[in-house]
């Protein structure tokens, strides 16, 4: 796909991985409505204040961009949230806290980006944000990596259900990378280092570099259904490895 003079929304797209791909979308020559809590004008061409876990917000939301920007070809399904509890001591509302986010309203956005899309008949692309923590198993946070695995099996089922009226569904799972959702590791004593350490690229990544491979996904006509780990190759990292 030709992202010239195409119409795309991204959620979450006030920060982070999500403004960069706002920002890399219009370099690409979309035109980009940022949807997310905290939207404001001047973000992207159309600011979009939406919560994604509320179904009505995210049915208007949808509809606004397509009603202003003339159609919807990419949706960046981006907006997520982490935490940090151990299953003996996590409450059942930091549990729905994460999953209401990261799963419903990935779900959400989905859904309605991809009426808007059927119903134009034009086709599109669906990207959604995952992690590479969707196929890890990581102490403390069996609500994340559970909600972004769920994200990666839904990417997998919308793309076999929207394939026919020629929308591509596809995932970029982020390794770690310097956003503000990471940030909070900051404070542990020599963990950035280690993981630079344990990633082949030998450094963590931005947010920019996360962003240029949603925007290949989008590009790309013959990809569908698939998880594509932008993360430096720190998945590779192996604590068995005999020669590590």
């Amino acid at each position: 796909m030709n992202l010239d003079g195409k119409r795309a929304l991204v959620t979450g797209g006030s920060s982070g991985i999500g403004a960069a791909t706002v920002t890399a979308l219009g370099k690409a020559g979309a035109t980009v409505a940022v949807l997310d809590l905290t939207a404001e004008p001047g973000q992207g061409d159309l600011a979009v204040p939406c919560d994604v876990r509320d179904e009505s917000q995210v049915v208007a939301a949808v509809r606004r961009v397509h009603d202003e920007l003339g159609g919807l070809d990419v949706a960046v399904l981006n907006a997520g949230i982490g935490g940090l509890a151990h299953l003996v001591d996590m409450t059942l509302e930091e549990f729905d806290r994460v999953l209401d986010v990261n799963l419903k309203g990935t779900f959400l956005t989905l859904r309605e980006s991809a009426r808007v899309m059927v119903e134009a008949g034009t086709g599109g692309a669906i990207v959604a944000t995952s992690s590479t923590s969707s196929f890890l198993a990581e102490r403390g946070m069996a609500h994340y990596n559970s909600s972004k695995a769920a994200v990666n099996m839904l990417v997998r089922i919308a793309a076999r259900e929207l394939g026919p009226f020629g929308i591509r569904v596809n995932a970029v799972a982020p390794g770690v990378t310097r956003t503000p959702l990471f940030a909070p590791t900051e404070r542990l004593p020599g963990y950035w280092e280690r993981l630079a350490e344990r990633t082949p690229s030998g450094e963590l990544g931005a947010a920019g570099d996360v962003a240029e491979a949603i925007v290949a996904l989008a590009r790309l006509d013959w990809v569908t259904g698939q998880v594509l780990a932008a993360d430096g190759g720190i998945s590779l990292f192996s604590p068995i490895d005999p020669t590590g």
